[in-house]
């Protein structure tokens, strides 16, 4: 979360006033559809015919989308090795088993590695727009496209982002956004879906409501409805999310501003070196990324005076030799709920070791982020220009 304040309070006290806070309400008895209101200016923002508000963060959007493409038992989804747990573990929610794959020294999803990876149970591939940096969806929308495959794009760190003009989440059949406490945008919990797909949506529309049947709006959709999860919004997350839609375009462009500024004073000079950008204008600008020859060097840079730069190897959440319920097939609350012993699940590749995606762990070694705000005044944005420039030189 970057920027909240009096906007925000303002729309959330409206719906406490109106006391209708349950998403689902007539306009006529002063229901605000403060919920509705978003997905509409949300699809809109994205460039998309329709936009799913969820409760259950990224998390919940992930399982939707997958859940709308119909991906279940028996079917394999490849994954970033590079990622929060959660992306893999939306596809084992489904019933389904997460296939890992390299990244690249952008820190996204290498496609030369996605295509080594499919197999005859691939249905999809989650790209991940990790940190707000671009995947590069030209190469794996090219990549599904000939194999015949889904996309969904996990753009839970990435809200607002493009690629070559067109924004993240749109690429793919779907896209999944995080609004938690540490996103771009936040309602301290919460997620959402897009899609242009009419039956992605009613399908996760159908399978994130579980009192889907008694909602007003059923008997529109062209498919019978099924008993799904709850990850209903509620009117207070529409409020804050609408309020925040409002910043975001401010946020990405002194995000940006601060991130390009670090390129341009640093492009070149002694000891630094950027990793390569997919598309460096559609970067959300959250961190500045370089990368050295060694762990040992880039460990010298994130500590020295006034870096403050942190090595994505020491996040561990975000590591897949650290998803230890997943390395040990530890999935679900009964047996029979473990989709590496489901029935349709067998024969497919189900295991995993912590050595299994090298090269994403020596990049990881070997890259510093510093993280950026977009708040930094010029003064705190020159001295921690400074700092890595001074230190670059005597590395």
């Amino acid at each position: 979360m970057y920027r909240l304040g009096q906007k925000e309070i303002d729309e959330v006290s409206r719906v406490i006033k109106a006391q209708k806070m349950f998403r689902v309400g007539d306009p006529k008895t002063g229901h605000l559809q403060e919920a509705n209101r978003f997905e509409k200016e949300w699809a809109h923002t994205i460039g998309v015919k329709h936009a799913l508000l969820l409760s259950g963060g990224g998390t919940a959007g992930l399982m939707a989308g997958l859940a709308g493409m119909g991906i279940g038992p028996g079917d394999e989804v490849i994954v970033p090795a590079y990622t929060f747990m959660a992306t893999a573990a939306a596809v084992l929610m489904v019933g389904a088993i997460p296939i890992l794959a390299e990244i690249n020294e952008t820190l996204t999803l290498d496609p030369r590695d996605v295509e080594k990876k499919i197999g005859p149970h691939t249905k999809a591939i989650i790209p991940v727009h990790i940190c707000g940096i671009p995947a590069n969806m030209k190469a794996l929308t090219a990549i599904a496209r000939k194999h015949k495959i889904k996309v969904l794009e996990d753009c839970c760190q990435a809200d607002g982002g493009s690629f070559r003009g067109k924004r993240l989440g749109s690429w793919g059949q779907a896209g999944a956004y995080s609004f938690n406490d540490f996103k771009i945008m936040s309602a301290g919990e919460g997620g959402a879906l897009v899609t242009n797909d009419a039956t992605i949506y009613e399908r996760a529309s159908i399978y994130s409501d579980s009192g889907t049947a008694f909602r007003p709006y059923a008997g529109n959709f062209s498919m019978p409805v099924f008993l799904g999860f709850q990850f209903r919004a509620t009117e207070i997350m529409g409020a804050i999310l609408r309020m925040q839609l409002q910043r975001l375009a401010g946020m990405l462009a002194d995000l940006r501003r601060i991130r390009a500024r670090f390129v341009a004073e640093l492009k070149g000079k002694p000891g630094m070196r950027f990793a390569p950008s997919n598309d460096p204008k559609g970067d959300c600008g959250v961190v500045v990324s370089f990368q050295f020859e060694s762990e040992a060097v880039a460990r010298a840079f994130a500590k020295a005076e006034g870096v403050g730069g942190t090595l994505p190897i020491d996040s561990g959440k975000h590591v897949y030799s650290n998803w230890d319920p997943i390395l040990k097939h530890r999935v679900g609350h009964s047996p029979g709920m473990n989709p590496y012993r489901m029935p349709k699940n067998k024969g497919l590749r189900l295991n995993y070791t912590k050595n299994m995606c090298p090269r994403t762990l020596d990049i990881l070694k070997r890259t510093v982020y510093i993280s950026l705000h977009p708040d930094w005044t010029k003064a705190q944005v020159r001295t921690r220009i400074e700092a890595c420039r001074k230190v670059g030189a005597s590395l």
